[in-house]
């Protein structure tokens, strides 16, 4: 019973830290339509957190807004008065313009009410990035202080990897944070890696099939930074058999294999759930074995000891001044690497849809299983960047598609008619629920696949 309350307890952290992050996004983001609207005399009718389909969990009207919250955390709008939106109230645009009502006023305003949105959305991604950086600082670890280098898997050993090597440059560029090896590989579609080997430096080419090999695989089962196994603490559901395991054991062989790192024996004892096992130990000046059964997930049942208590980390320190074009400089560098991952997605044929996209599922997935506020605000500050992006795309029922037929409109002087515009918004909906639809069911197949 413990161990599957411990099963749903993480889901259901991972699943609150989203519910989290997507509120304030939301929040902020339709604040940036409603303030502008607001400013430029227009009247607005609804400001809905998450969608309201059907029903609302709650709402209330103050002065001529309705406020309220939906039951579907997949977004929510603001309701501008004579605005083609989400609502489709075709009666209300039936009716004669007003000149509280958004398509009374000039184009110009109309382009800043809706460039809102996105503005709040990149301006809140430079300001989390920003504190990020205050109170934490950009912390990495440089492959010289790799010192037990690198754990290598099936991908790795294909690419011609060993255990201990430690990657040092990528096509010809120096690796500043050897954790992040991975995620450069594949986003910027590297072709060729050094690598200090034994002493000596040595070149790797990378096949043009190992980025969709990467994609496949979710960018698992490369390589990972090695560092010992050290018992920190060992967890009450710990199903020892023979023997005892204790803080400050060295876990150094599953089975008669030996496991030199925490990534070596994950990787072993990931294949032997539900199993009894043999675990070899340094005990102070003595070597003993223990017996243990895995559980369901193949976990022995402690924590190890973190990795900085063996590798050299470097922490660079923000102050207030320093932090602020940092963020930006980061917000920067984020949009970049995903603007080229979703260049592989059109450029490179191995690179399939069916491996990189995914919905909320996924994305809660990438929250750490519990509650850790560094992390959380990291990738807050990430997916609004994203959302940022994803919404000044030129899409009908996106603020992009807006945007463009105003620019449109600023240009050539006609306006587009109520009825182009319905029929845009239509086709915008009609595509991206779409989109969510595939990209929900690829997440289930993933789940029932495994």
């Amino acid at each position: 019973m413990t161990v599957l309350l411990a099963n749903i307890e993480a889901p259901l952290i991972q699943a609150a830290q989203l519910v989290f992050a997507l509120s304030l996004l939301i929040l902020l983001h339709e604040m940036g339509h409603f303030l502008p609207a607001k400013w430029f005399k227009c009247r607005v009718e609804k400001f809905m957190l998450f969608f309201d389909a059907g029903f609302a969990l709650f709402k209330k009207k103050i002065g001529e807004t309705v406020y309220g919250l939906g039951w579907l955390p997949l977004g929510g709008y603001v309701k501008i008065a004579g605005m083609i939106d989400e609502s489709m109230d075709k009666d209300a645009m039936k009716q004669p313009p007003q000149p509280d009502e958004f398509r009374s006023k000039p184009a110009w305003q109309r382009l800043i009410i809706m460039i809102g949105g996105v503005t709040m959305n990149f301006l809140l991604a430079f300001f989390l990035f920003a504190v990020i950086l205050q109170v934490w600082g950009e912390t990495y670890l440089p492959p010289q202080n790799a010192i037990y280098g690198l754990t290598v898997d099936t991908l790795g050993r294909k690419v011609g990897l060993q255990d201990g090597d430690i990657i040092m440059s990528l096509d010809g560029k120096p690796v500043k944070d050897e954790d992040k090896v991975v995620l450069s590989i594949y986003t910027h579609d590297v072709k060729d890696m050094e690598v200090f080997r034994n002493g000596q430096t040595i070149h790797l080419p990378i096949p043009g099939t190992f980025i969709g090999e990467l994609a496949h695989n979710h960018l698992d089962g490369f390589a990972n930074v090695a560092w010992p196994t050290i018992v920190d603490s060992v967890s009450p559901t710990a199903h020892i058999v023979e023997g005892t395991l204790l803080k400050g054991d060295k876990v150094i062989s599953f089975n008669g294999i030996p496991t030199p790192s925490f990534e070596s024996l994950t990787l072993t004892r990931v294949k032997h759930k539900n199993e009894t096992v043999d675990l070899g130990l340094i005990r102070g000046v003595d070597t003993l074995h223990i017996k243990a059964h895995l559980d369901s997930t193949g976990t022995v049942g402690f924590l190890p000891q973190r990795p900085d208590k063996f590798l050299t980390y470097v922490t660079k320190k923000y102050d207030f001044f320093s932090s602020f074009p940092a963020g930006v400089r980061k917000s920067i560098e984020v949009m970049n690497d995903y603007l080229a991952q979703l260049k592989l997605l059109f450029t490179n044929k191995h690179v399939k849809s069916q491996d990189t996209v995914g919905s909320v599922i996924t994305i809660a997935r990438a929250f750490q299983p519990h509650w850790d506020w560094e992390s959380l605000w990291k990738l807050t500050a990430f997916l609004s960047v994203i959302l940022g992006f994803m919404n000044i795309l030129p899409i009908p029922a996106l603020d992009g598609g807006h945007i463009l037929f105003l620019l449109v409109e600023m240009i050539s002087g006609r306006k587009p008619s109520d009825k182009f515009m319905e029929y845009a918004q239509i086709f915008g909906m009609i595509l991206l629920v779409g989109l969510m639809a595939y990209a929900l069911g690829l997440d289930v197949f993933r789940a029932f696949k495994h």
